[in-house]
């Protein structure tokens, strides 16, 4: 693998001319552990694109900074001094990126020696892909879910029934969720999940960079219309995969970063739908809430060994109520 440590300036570009390859950006948060797995991954990768790495710091306290420094000399790092969000972190990179494709990866990913090849060989031949992302396989050995549908009135009342979950491998009710998928065949999506994605240059500097006003979440649906809207295709492929944690950062404060999501979907219904659909939007996660609510409480009484879990799972039901019924969510978003 060769890994180029100079990122040099996007200035110098010049049309259809790369530096290299690939160019890898990775933003992390206190995730020093599987930061260092993720890049010591990308250093054992098979010989095949040329790639530059950056990482950006969002304000770490864990030392992530100095083990980049120390142990990977040869990726550019980026320190913001504060916690910027997903979005802003990953566009400071962005705009240092001199690869034809540019790949943003989740700090708590692994990347097998074939994946990154895999995928740009596919990107090569199909130059309608805008956005390509790989299987997800998470610590259980398992493809997980790694795309979604488009958020809609029926897709939220779906979500707010536990109707995807009922009656799991449906069509009509496989909701935004895709519960009706196994992510087991390469296939246009509406939405790739923003943990891996590798982009075509010609079509980020077409659709822009990520939306700023998404602090965490929600960018990755935004980001995909956008795509969508201007024309690229969007491609789960199946055929190259990674392994994935999960919240690696969101662990670090999970009360938040569940209200993070809320706001995020909130943002994206504000963007793109109407008052009406907003206030339906906000009714259906006022709907799961409750259920969810209630149904942890069943929980809480009726299994002992589960009482920490659910008193957790309650705090965050509350927190999120909390936060739909505060007037300022909810005033004047029924009418128009």
């Amino acid at each position: 693998m060769n890994v180029l440590s100079d990122t040099g300036n996007l200035a110098a570009l010049v049309q259809g001319t790369y530096v290299t390859d690939l160019s890898i950006v990775i933003v992390s948060w206190n995730a020093k552990k599987y930061l260092e797995e993720c890049l010591t991954s990308l250093h054992g990768l098979d010989e095949g694109p040329s790639l530059e790495i950056l990482v950006v710091d969002n304000a770490s306290s864990d030392g992530s900074p100095e083990m980049v420094r120390n142990q990977f000399p040869d990726v550019k790092l980026i320190e913001t001094g504060a916690n910027l969000g997903f979005s802003r972190a990953n566009n400071l990179a962005i705009e240092l990126a001199t690869g034809k494709y540019v790949c943003l990866i989740n700090s708590d990913v692994n990347v097998p020696s074939d994946c990154l090849a895999k995928m740009y060989r596919y990107m090569e031949k199909e130059p309608t892909i805008g956005l390509l992302g790989p299987k997800m396989i998470g610590v259980d050995g398992r493809a997980h879910r790694s795309g979604m549908r488009f958020p809609s009135i029926w897709n939220a009342f779906v979500r707010a029934l536990a109707l995807d979950s009922i009656f799991k491998g449906t069509g009509i009710f496989g909701g935004s969720l895709m519960a009706d998928f196994q992510f087991d065949r390469t296939r246009d999506v509406d939405v790739l999940n923003g943990w891996f994605w590798m982009v075509r240059r010609e079509a980020l500097n077409q659709v822009g960079l990520l939306d700023e006003r998404f602090f965490i979440y929600g960018e990755d649906i935004d980001w995909c219309k956008r795509f969508h809207l201007a024309g690229w295709r969007v491609v789960f492929y199946s055929e190259a995969e990674a392994l994935h944690y999960g919240g690696a950062s969101s662990a670090n404060a999970p009360l938040r970063f569940s209200l993070e999501k809320q706001r995020a979907n909130l943002q994206y219904w504000e963007k793109y739908r109407g008052r009406t659909a907003v206030f339906c939007c906000l009714m259906g996660v006022w709907l799961h809430q409750v259920i969810r609510a209630a149904g942890w409480w069943l929980v809480y009484l009726t299994r002992r060994s589960l009482r920490s879990r659910a008193d957790f799972e309650i705090a965050q039901s509350a927190a999120c109520l909390r936060w739909v019924l505060n007037s300022r969510n909810v005033k004047g978003r029924g009418q128009r």
